[in-house]
Order: structure tokens, then C-alpha cells, then sequence
């Protein structure tokens, strides 16, 4: 019976310096934009709000997932202020951020579903998998951002950056965080969503990536890569 054999190119075959690449990428991205839960987390110390500014941030640009923090917490800094907002002056409030129906549903709920917790917000992830429109980057995000505890949060930036250097082979963020978890040395837990965030935003981003200004250019691999005309 004969197998079908996957051609592995010499971009593919190569294998890089993890530690390496991410030193080169957190000092190329000290100048840049921090990302906004990040933002907050470093300015308030406070999961409430790393939580909720976690859940309005999915699928939405930064500086409106800011601005739409901004309107909510000056009318619900904690858990028993939110509780007394109804869901349609919550949609009021963080409107024009990405899905912001289902969000609005989800803050809603977020008072009385962490009631089993005291109703403060838990730091394990199967906890935090129990709270509305919480998924694993979010609980991931949450407990290293606002807890300062291991795990490893990817979101598209970072299981997309993570196959373009061939650290990684596979087809969805699930599948990534779970190869990171055994391949990724902890010591990165912590960082390395907030560093490949930020570089993913502002040089290798999804499309006309910046290659021609990228600091790893001679040594990355870029699998995958289409760069911008004149790279």
C-alpha cells in the first residue's frame, strides 16, 4: 500500500532560535502601541476589568475596544455596578465594538455567574471557562495578564506568527496553544501573547506583512508569507 509523502521545502526543514526570536521581536516592539488589555491591566491591577475588557476586545480594533472600556467602567467600575445596568444600556455603552448584541449578553450575565466565585473573578482557567463569552484565549489572556500566572494565550496573531517561523505546524489556535504548551520553553508563558500581539499588529501583520523592515527578515523562515509589493 503505498503513503502519500509530504514534501518538506528548506524553509519548512529549518528550525530557528526561539529565544532568540522573541528577544529580537519584544525590543522591536517596546516603541509600539501597547495591547489595550495589557493597557489596562498594567493601569488598574484589577481582573474585573482585565475580564471585561477581554471579552469587548475580541474581533475588534484596539483603540475601540479603549474607547468603549472607557464609557463602561465610568458607569460600571466593578461587578456590583455593572449588575445594576440593564443590557440595553450596556449595549449603549460599548456599541460600535464587534459583536456588540452578544457582548452586551454576555456582561449581562457576567455579575451573577461569578456569584460560586465570591463574586470575584476566579484565576483558573476551567473556572473562567464557566463565564459568559469567555473561550480559552480569553481565559488564557485573563490569567496571565491579570493574575500574572502560566498559561499560554493565543490568538491569531500569535498562531499565525508561530507557523510563519516554522516553530509550530498546525491549523487552528487550539491546536497551537497545545503544541506551545510542550514545546515552548515557560519561561515565555507570560510574554509571549502581548509581544507577538503587538508585532503582529504593527510589522508582521495578516496582509503586506513588513518584511523589508523586520528585524528577523534574514533568519525567519516565512512560510506562508506574501509580502508587499517591493519587498
Amino acid at each position: 500500500m503505498l503513503t502519500s509523502i509530504k514534501t518538506i521545502t528548506r524553509k519548512e526543514a529549518m528550525t530557528i532560535d526561539i529565544d532568540r526570536f522573541l528577544a529580537t521581536v519584544a525590543e522591536e516592539v517596546k516603541g509600539y502601541q501597547v495591547p489595550v488589555v495589557d493597557l489596562i491591566a498594567v493601569q488598574t491591577k484589577d481582573p474585573f476589568k482585565v475580564l471585561v475588557a477581554t471579552i469587548l476586545s475580541a474581533r475588534t480594533k484596539d483603540q475601540t475596544t479603549a474607547q468603549a472600556c472607557s464609557r463602561l467602567f465610568e458607569r460600571a467600575p466593578h461587578r456590583e455596578a455593572l449588575a445594576q445596568l440593564s443590557r440595553e444600556e450596556i449595549e449603549t455603552l460599548i456599541y460600535p465594538v464587534g459583536f456588540y448584541h452578544a457582548k452586551a449578553d454576555y456582561l449581562s450575565q457576567l455579575p451573577a455567574a461569578l456569584t460560586p466565585f465570591g463574586g470575584k473573578v476566579p484565576a483558573e482557567i476551567d473556572d473562567l471557562l464557566t463565564l459568559p463569552g469567555v473561550g480559552r484565549k480569553t481565559a488564557n489572556l485573563v490569567r496571565t495578564v491579570a493574575f500574572a500566572l502560566p498559561a499560554i494565550c493565543v490568538d491569531t496573531h500569535v498562531h499565525r506568527i508561530m507557523n510563519i517561523w516554522g516553530f509550530v505546524r498546525t491549523k487552528t489556535p487550539l491546536e497551537t496553544e497545545m503544541a506551545l504548551r510542550e514545546k515552548l520553553p515557560a519561561r515565555h508563558w507570560l510574554t509571549v501573547n502581548s509581544t507577538l500581539v503587538a508585532f503582529g499588529q504593527g510589522t508582521c501583520t495578516p496582509v503586506g506583512p513588513h518584511c523589508d523592515d523586520c528585524p528577523l527578515a534574514p533568519q525567519c523562515p516565512k512560510i506562508g508569507v506574501k509580502p508587499r509589493k517591493g519587498n
